[in-house]
């Protein structure tokens, strides 16, 4: 296990100790730490679906191209 060292305000400490008196503060930031890291896979994975849905979206209005238009547009240098 590692040890991680965080320095918070003593007046938000007295609060978390009144507020949660005898609760393992540790395994509280631990379970904070964990939920935070799930939150942000959990945004990033609607992000994503987001992204996906939005090019899917384009792919749908853009008209068909032929491969020979393709080989045109790259001998003449266009994107």
């Amino acid at each position: 296990m590692a040890l991680l060292q965080v320095n918070i305000p003593d007046e938000l400490k007295a609060q978390f100790e009144q507020t949660f008196p005898g609760q393992d503060i540790n395994g509280l930031i631990g379970r904070l730490m964990r939920d935070a890291l799930e939150q942000n896979n959990l945004n990033q994975r609607e992000k994503r679906s987001k992204a996906v849905e939005e090019l899917l979206a384009l792919r749908k209005e853009t008209p068909p191209v032929s491969s020979k238009e393709i080989q045109k547009a790259r001998e003449l240098g266009h994107p």
